[in-house]
């Protein structure tokens, strides 16, 4: 493992531009090059026995290679010109996203030797990832700052409620938690290359296009996790009202993270959001020592 790579963002006044910086003066976001399942891969249900939560978080991975490049491509996209504060973020956000890619490519790798097709999620993002490449840049972008919204919401979640993967694997459920940290730490930086971007934009224009793409992104990001979630159980054999319920209870009842998001979710459309308005770090510090596994080599 290489030594984790901090990078600290007060590298210029926080007011340098007249206005107050959401982003805290005294954040650092550390790139823990960490890998996981390399000698021994998840099995076929991995968190606790429990084919539903397996099928709901194998499908998120699923997702993230080919997603989280558009979001490193969306956000490199309008870096020119960028603060010096935003540059470094930037540098940080993409090395992470990097590193994140390279574990869920070896987790969605282990679904299939575990005998999960995950082909036709695939197919489905290469599908999208086609229509993506034909729109405006900016477009891309309020779609990446809705979806770190997710990410970065889900996150807190899972930190602050360890039951999430409580019955996990070990080597598996720490790489969710790390995952979470790094989330939780570059939360803003898409959001913050946003403000930059839209800098001449009038704040009614800003807010409409954000506000107008997370819902589509909740719309389609809703039912396509739904959906592969449940072409995954079928795979088990699991079909019908009584497996649709299970899911449903999982996400909206027990232990509920689709429930335990909405607040946050609202929050998006207030005026003035911003995602440091919530400061969730004393999370990660919680998670790093509760959960050494989550910054130490495995």
């Amino acid at each position: 493992m290489n030594a984790p790579t901090k990078f600290p963002l007060d590298v210029e006044p926080a007011a340098a531009s007249g206005k107050a910086v959401p982003t805290p003066a005294d954040l650092v976001i550390t790139v823990r090059d960490q890998r996981f399942g390399r000698e021994q891969r998840p099995s076929r249900w991995w968190l606790g026995g429990d084919p539903i939560g397996s099928a709901w978080h194998n499908a998120l991975s699923a997702t993230f290679p080919r997603g989280e490049a558009m979001f490193i491509e969306s956000v490199k996209a309008f870096r020119d010109g960028a603060s010096p504060k935003l540059e470094a973020e930037i540098r940080a956000f993409v090395k992470q996203e990097i590193n994140h890619t390279r574990e869920h490519i070896v987790f969605n790798t282990a679904a299939e030797a575990a005998g999960y097709d995950m082909q036709k999620i695939d197919q489905r993002l290469e599908e999208v990832m086609g229509m993506i490449k034909q729109r405006p840049p900016i477009v891309n972008l309020a779609a990446t700052i809705a979806l770190e919204h997710y990410t970065a919401i889900m996150a807190h979640e899972f930190l602050a409620n360890p039951k999430h993967f409580k019955d996990a694997e070990p080597e598996t459920a720490a790489m969710w938690r790390w995952h979470a940290i790094e989330e939780i730490e570059h939360k803003g930086v898409a959001f913050d290359t946003y403000l930059h971007a839209t800098k001449g934009w009038s704040r009614w224009r800003r807010w409409k296009l954000k506000s107008l793409m997370m819902l589509l992104i909740t719309q389609s990001f809703v039912r396509n996790r739904w959906n592969d979630t449940l072409d995954l159980l079928a795979q088990d054999g699991l079909t019908g009202w009584k497996i649709k319920a299970k899911l449903a209870w999982y996400l909206f009842g027990t232990p509920g993270v689709l429930r335990k998001i909405v607040p946050a979710w609202f929050a998006y459309f207030m005026p003035g959001f911003h995602p440091w308005k919530h400061d969730d770090r004393a999370l990660i510090g919680k998670a790093e020592s509760e959960f050494p596994d989550a910054v130490l080599a495995i």
